[in-house]
């Protein structure tokens, strides 16, 4: 895979424990719709999972929405680019009107797959308390460890893991209610469980049928797929959890040390910590 490029504008994101203000709203609308908003870092299970959802047959799923208005404001090469660019709005206000308008091919569900980092400071909040709130996590030296793979030199923003703290709390100061966390690893040790954890936290009833779905491309996936999806396409469900047991590099141990802090806040919250 092409190594990709940090994107470098400026941050603007709150420090590590710091709350904004608002909260969830009301996240079930007149119709009795449901739009969840899946908040994942790079390098995770996301699109395995959103596949899971889109084997339901109550749940429209969508695909990285605000990836265009990424690419465009950050100017960052990815593969695919001037596909991205135009397969997707590239002002997010066109976005949000999509997914907190009407929920396409009428289904109940409306599941949302979002990179956090593709949330850039510039792009207002208000929007978000419209919906419902889950977020996916990574073990920070895993993902690190896959992350530079694809980007030459990875910082923190790259991570999501600012933006995914910063949403988390506005949920939760807002509305008084924590908001669901689920870690993959968790997910590829026990799909089941996990997904029914996750079903119960967001009101729905667990399906069996998200736990195998048929192998190939969806017509809901984005313009990216053939780059980034080739394991995903050849899946039929959750692949077995394996530990990736190589050493940290040395150049990445000071952006771990960041991103460790905001791990530990959610996954402290994460579903099924008790066990």
């Amino acid at each position: 895979r092409e190594r990709l490029h940090s994107a470098h504008h400026d941050g603007g994101w709150p420090r590590r424990g710091s709350a904004t203000a608002s909260g969830e709203g009301r996240v079930i609308d007149g119709n009795g719709k449901l739009r969840i908003a899946m908040w994942s870092g790079p390098r995770n299970i996301s699109t395995a999972l959103m596949r899971a959802w889109g084997n339901r047959p109550d749940t429209q799923v969508c695909d990285e929405p605000l990836y265009a208005h990424y690419l465009a404001v950050t100017g960052l090469e990815h593969p695919g680019r001037d596909e991205v660019l135009a397969s997707q709005p590239r002002d997010w206000r066109r976005v949000v009107e999509r997914l907190t308008g009407p929920v396409p091919g009428g289904k109940r569900i409306f599941y949302q797959k979002h990179m956090a980092h593709h949330l850039l400071p510039s792009i207002d909040r208000g929007w978000l308390d419209g919906l419902m709130h889950a977020f996916l996590i990574r073990d920070p030296r895993e993902m690190l460890l896959s992350l530079e793979r694809v980007i030459a030199a990875p910082t923190l923003r790259d991570t999501g893991l600012p933006q995914q703290v910063e949403i988390f709390e506005r949920v939760r100061s807002g509305g008084g209610r924590t908001p669901p966390v689920v870690d993959a690893r968790d997910v590829l040790r026990d799909p089941e469980r996990m997904l029914r954890l996750l079903c119960r936290a967001v009101g729905v009833e667990f399906l069996p049928s998200m736990l195998h779905w048929p192998a190939g491309p969806r017509p809901t996936d984005g313009v990216w797929a053939r780059h980034w999806y080739h394991n995903v396409e050849r899946s039929t469900g959750f692949m077995p959890y394996e530990p990736r047991e190589q050493p940290l590099p040395r150049r990445l141990s000071a952006l771990h040390r960041e991103c460790l802090g905001y791990y530990r806040e959610l996954a402290g919250q994460r579903l099924g910590r008790e066990d």
